[in-house]
């Protein structure tokens, strides 16, 4: 069933979506939180990680998100393998990581045991698990620094550590045994004091769910849990939209907090406990959000820093949460509109950037769009930029978050909202229009932003109409004179292609053929302005950059503003 059947005809949403200003992280909070970070090297916060319960752990949670086996197999080779990047066991010095920042949260989050479990069994995985950690621990176990100690990095590594338990504890080791035990506790005590002060809603909701999980896991966690839950819900209220999304707009961050609740809630289990419906509800919410952004094939398009994702990825991860729903049409707060028609998917960013302080690897993407058919991706967005590491280099990753990196319009190379040298989103967009409804046989989305009206004076404005079978979508986008427009300014619309996709020249300038790997064929004609080729790139979930191309629009800007129209349609 399509979007338009769905719906039915004459239903309208409309709506303005403000992104607020002048609000930003007070200063005596984050000199607060300054502060409490040089204490970790005091006596004092070392006072308060040692405890006199006895040390043990009450329950096993099942270990529901899945393992990558060729991860696994590299550890059983003596190596780390991660998102491109590899470094051998032998000699690794586990105090200082000069590593990828993706690869250092791997190691710091013992994401690695999953891995292990799912290439080995308990007697061949166990001594390799042991190894690793027993070295981890002595390096870092008694030390409270980051980026080992980071909020996010011990929630994680509390309940990686709990779930992958059959193969740590193994040993019969009675020192280091202990050692993992009261490495625990002490996480347990550093995640009650860092995670209230955590600097992002995000952070602290992994931190509150940390705190919970120990609760449930630990000794004596009838006080730890009531705190950590009135945390986590209240964190949670914050960090997630009521459509699902999460603040950041990010989908990466989106699926680290399906996964880490997925796992929260088995600890419940476990214990035999009745899962709270703040946390039901929160995941219940997130799931249909995050499957919004899946393309006809279900694999993830790229937003907000995140990559292209294959459809097992994102099918195990909602196995995982235990939640079955269909995905989210259109999420106002979320910031994502999605059309299904036919076996296609047109996906939109029809919201502002997120605020500066939320954002992981914030894009300037405002009205960029991408587009599939069957398992085709036909127009999308470069992405990656939140996969820093061995193949995607910090100079790559910010060039990933620019507006040109995206499938929409771009005035003189300048992004939409701004890129700061220290990373995070500037000013740009506060608003966008919205405008969606159904008309005779098709889906009409109208939006528009105000992100380059002060620096060029032009309101965007992007018009797109899929037909209800899918198999054609045409496009407008304007430039409206708002303020003081300036005249000549080179305008791109850019269309970055997918993976095995052949362009064919016409005769006609205007007019380009695609032929997809499936072996059918599709025109892309324009009207207004001038068609050429580029070259570009996608990005895979391992942060593997791909070669291809993009299809680009160029013309300048008039007094009256400027106009382009395009159409894709599928010829047989």
């Amino acid at each position: 069933m399509t979007d338009h059947e769905a719906r039915g005809e004459g239903v309208r949403q409309a709506a303005l979506i403000v992104r607020p200003t002048g609000v930003g992280q007070n200063i005596f909070e984050r000199l607060s939180l300054q502060f409490y970070k040089l204490t970790w090297r005091t006596p004092l916060h070392s006072g308060r990680l040692v405890g006199k319960v006895p040390l043990r752990l009450i329950t096993i949670p099942q270990d529901v998100l899945k393992g990558d086996v060729a991860r696994g197999q590299a550890l059983r080779m003596g190596k780390f393998h991660y998102q491109g990047a590899e470094q051998a066991l032998s000699g690794l010095d586990y105090q200082k990581l000069a590593l990828p920042p993706t690869m250092t949260d791997y190691i710091h989050r013992f994401g690695w045991l999953r891995d292990l479990a799912a290439a080995t069994n308990r007697g061949e995985g166990a001594p390799i698990a042991a190894s690793i950690a027993d070295e981890w621990l002595i390096a870092n176990g008694m030390k409270t620094r980051e980026p080992a100690w980071r909020v996010d990095n011990c929630a994680w590594r509390l309940l990686n550590m709990a779930a992958g338990s059959p193969l740590l504890l193994s040993s019969a080791d009675p020192v280091y045994r202990s050692r993992v035990i009261n490495h625990f506790a002490r996480v347990a005590r550093h995640l009650d004091q860092s995670a209230p002060r955590a600097q992002s809603h995000f952070a602290k909701s992994l931190g509150w769910a940390g705190v919970v999980a120990a609760s449930l896991l630990l000794p004596e966690g009838k006080a730890r849990r009531a705190v950590g839950e009135d945390g986590l819900a209240a964190a949670l209220q914050v960090a997630i939209f009521p459509d699902g999304g999460v603040v950041s707009r990010s989908p990466v961050q989106l699926i680290e907090l399906i996964g880490l609740l997925s796992l929260l809630k088995q600890c419940y289990n476990a214990r035999n406990e009745m899962v709270p419906a703040f946390l039901s509800d929160a995941i219940g919410r997130a799931v249909p959000a995050l499957l919004g952004l899946t393309h006809s094939d279900g694999g993830l398009g790229a937003w907000q820093g995140s990559a292209h994702m294959s459809a097992k990825s994102i099918e195990a991860l909602v196995l995982a949460s235990e939640v079955r729903a269909r995905p989210h049409r259109q999420a106002l707060d979320w910031g994502y509109q999605r059309v299904s028609a036919g076996k296609s998917v047109l996906l939109l960013d029809a919201g502002p950037p997120p605020l500066a302080r939320q954002s992981a690897s914030g894009c300037a993407s405002t009205l960029a769009f991408e587009l599939s058919h069957g398992s085709q991706r036909m127009f999308v967005n470069c992405g990656g930029a939140a996969l820093v590491g061995a193949t995607i280099p910090v100079a790559l990753a910010r060039g990933l978050r620019t507006t040109a990196a995206h499938s929409t319009l771009c005035i003189n190379d300048t992004n939409s909202t701004a890129i700061l040298q220290g990373g995070q989103l500037g000013k740009g967009v506060t608003e966008v229009g919205l405008e969606r409804r159904d008309v005779d046989q098709a889906t009409r989305i109208e939006a528009s932003h105000d992100g380059y009206v002060r620096g060029f004076g032009y309101v965007h404005s992007r018009l797109l109409i899929m037909r209800s079978d899918g198999l054609e979508l045409r496009g407008e986008d304007t430039l409206l004179p708002k303020g003081k427009p300036k005249d000549g300014t080179p305008v791109h619309v850019r269309f970055h292609l997918g993976p095995d996709i052949e362009i064919m020249p016409t005769d006609n300038v205007q007019t380009t053929l695609l032929r997809m790997a499936d072996g059918s064929n599709w025109a892309f004609a324009v009207a207004g302005g001038t068609l050429s080729v580029d070259e570009s790139l996608w990005v895979d979930e391992e942060g593997r950059p791909h070669p291809t191309r993009q299809l680009v629009i160029e013309a300048p800007t008039g007094k009256g503003g400027l106009t382009f129209s395009w159409q894709l349609r599928h010829i047989g």
